[in-house]
């Protein structure tokens, strides 16, 4: 399996498919996934004849389980080495959930050349954790709440959750994929717990507010409207107002999982934006 070696020795999983003339689009995955959750667009982008890329974040699926470094300043700079290590140029980073938020902690400090667009799914950005500057910001005690979940029995909390609100399998008349949420778990608990439990303040508590404010390429935001775990209106309704060139599609009804419980219309956005 392809690996590449960070400076403090963390082995970084990664697959790179397709012809390396084709631009390529980065996947960065959500808490607590793996490369793997992008099977579903990985395939479409391949077929359309772009270079596809997606990494495992350490501490997740096929890499280094961590202790140390599962962090966002970390993330992005094994981003950097990933991106230097396969030369990508003119790339287009997509990023879901915490992914969303590692793109753009990233691209705010990319090499010039080395992006030319950036796509953030139901992302954390600018700062999910409610404080007085933020309001509207979900309390720590959510948060909280998912670390005991996660120490606690994270065998049964990575049902529950893709069960639950991750993919509005919660809502009246949603139809259950069992598929979807056997996958989850099975990615969920291919990482590592101490790494899944420090991520958690990764993705509520950093503020991606000057990230989001530095970026100088073409940035869209989609986010469903039923999204139960990042909520759209502390989210994408407030990063865009802080993007130079961004652009917004919101989704009545749709959950936080919508590039799996809808690809068809998540992936059909995706390939107009990255051709536009």
């Amino acid at each position: 399996m392809p690996f590449i070696t960070t400076s403090d020795g963390t082995e970084i999983f990664y697959k790179d498919w397709g012809s390396k003339d084709a631009q390529p689009l980065v996947f960065h995955h959500g808490w607590p996934l793996s490369a793997d959750d992008w099977d579903n667009q990985m395939m479409f982008f391949l077929e359309h004849g772009y270079r596809v890329i997606a990494h495992d974040r350490r501490g997740h699926g096929r890499s280094t389980q961590t202790d140390t470094g599962n962090e966002m300043d970390t993330y992005a700079a094994d981003v950097i080495a990933l991106a230097a290590a396969l030369d990508l140029k003119g790339a287009i980073h997509i990023g879901h959930s915490t992914g969303g938020g590692e793109v753009a902690h990233y691209v705010a400090r990319a090499e010039a050349g080395r992006v030319a667009k950036a796509v953030l799914i139901g992302a954390v950005p600018p700062v999910m954790l409610k404080s007085e500057a933020n309001p509207g910001g979900l309390p720590i005690e959510v948060f909280d709440g998912i670390r005991a979940g996660v120490a606690n029995n994270r065998a049964q909390f990575y049902i529950d959750l893709p069960t639950g609100p991750f993919y509005g399998y919660n809502r009246e008349g949603a139809k259950i994929d069992q598929g979807v949420i056997y996958n989850w778990w099975r990615q969920g608990m291919m990482g590592g717990i101490k790494a899944h439990y420090d991520c958690v303040k990764a993705f509520s508590e950093t503020d991606f507010t000057e990230d989001l404010k530095k970026i100088d390429v073409p940035v869209l935001l989609l986010h469903g409207e039923d999204d139960q775990i990042v909520p759209i209106a502390d989210a994408a309704l407030i990063g865009i107002k802080l993007l130079k060139h961004g652009s917004i599609k919101t989704y009545p009804g749709l959950p936080h999982g919508m590039a799996t419980t809808h690809a068809d219309i998540i992936n059909a956005d995706l390939l107009a934006f990255v051709r536009g």
